[in-house]
């Protein structure tokens, strides 16, 4: 790898209801698939600031950050995706983008395998930053 390279860095945010049911939202672009709340980083930007920026462009409202819980590099997009776990600010009202369409919360089951995984490691986060390449 050479200084020029370029090099993708994501933050994404685990957010359950009291179900411990998991946030997604539908994307607008692409395959309009669904997906954790997050996005690039945007130059000069931590991934912490990353994260906020992108779930209250995506969401509408702060987020609370709790822990990162692992880091995943996704072979298919070059890029490594940084997972928190997050929470909602009290009285919170989503307010959906025109990046995407909908928002719903879905069972553990529900998910892709790889979402999966991502959201269980978060989930049963015991101190230890995990990393995983799909």
């Amino acid at each position: 790898m050479t200084f020029t390279d370029f090099y993708r860095l994501s933050a994404h945010a685990v957010i359950c209801n009291a179900q411990r049911q998991v946030l997604l939202l539908k994307a607008t672009y692409t395959d309009c698939a669904w997906g954790l709340p997050g996005g690039a980083l945007d130059l000069g930007e931590t991934i912490h600031q990353a994260l906020i920026r992108e779930c209250k462009e995506e969401l509408g409202c702060d987020v609370l950050i709790e822990y990162l819980s692992g880091v995943y590099f996704h072979r298919h997009v070059q890029s490594h995706a940084f997972i928190f776990k997050c929470q909602l600010t009290d009285h919170t009202q989503i307010q959906l983008s025109s990046e995407h369409s909908q928002w719903q919360w879905f069972d553990l089951s529900e998910l892709s395998q790889v979402q999966r995984i991502r959201v269980q490691d978060c989930l049963n986060f015991n101190g230890q930053v995990l990393s995983r390449s799909f």
